[in-house]
């Protein structure tokens, strides 16, 4: 025998759900007003300057505009820029933020340096030089210079044995 029929499915009414659903878009229309006004200034503001139309005409062209990118992206000199994007991120990295900072002042105080005397146009005479060679500030940047060159040529010469 049959089993007996215990509970019985309510068949969706397609006008109630409509109703509620509508109810639901105007509770959340309300208690977001202030960013839908908000939302629908900029989206006015974008289309006053014709943005959201560059941006329709974007989409309807992404085929063609995709295509150019993969173009422009597969030429030798892109890849090399990505790989030089890469590996000037992997540097930055690498280095600790105060030794990065003390570079960097150093350059700004040295190329402000650079700069005045360049305004200024004064010659020195080789005595001048001289005197100025033993300054703890020249000795200091003179060691820092040597101990650059000196580990900029010591992975010089590690890529050489690698790479031979």
């Amino acid at each position: 025998m049959a089993k007996a029929i215990t509970q019985i499915r309510e068949v969706p009414n397609p006008e109630l759900e409509q109703t509620q659903a509508v109810s639901e878009i105007m509770n959340e229309l309300v208690a977001n007003k202030d960013v839908i006004l908000k939302t629908l200034r900029i989206m006015k503001g974008l289309n006053d300057t014709k943005v959201l139309d560059a941006v329709e005409s974007m989409i309807d062209q992404r085929t063609e505009i995709g295509a150019i990118a993969i173009q422009q992206i597969n030429q030798p000199t892109m890849r090399n820029v990505i790989k030089n994007g890469m590996n000037a991120f992997s540097f930055l990295g690498s280095l600790q933020p105060g030794q990065l900072s003390e570079v960097m002042e150093g350059l700004s105080e040295g190329f402000k340096r650079l700069a005045e005397s360049g305004q200024e146009g004064k010659k020195q005479s080789i005595w001048q030089l001289r005197k100025r060679l033993w300054s703890k500030e020249m000795r200091a940047a003179m060691t820092s210079m040597v101990n650059f060159m000196d580990g900029l040529g010591e992975v010089f010469l590690r890529n050489r044995r690698e790479n031979s």
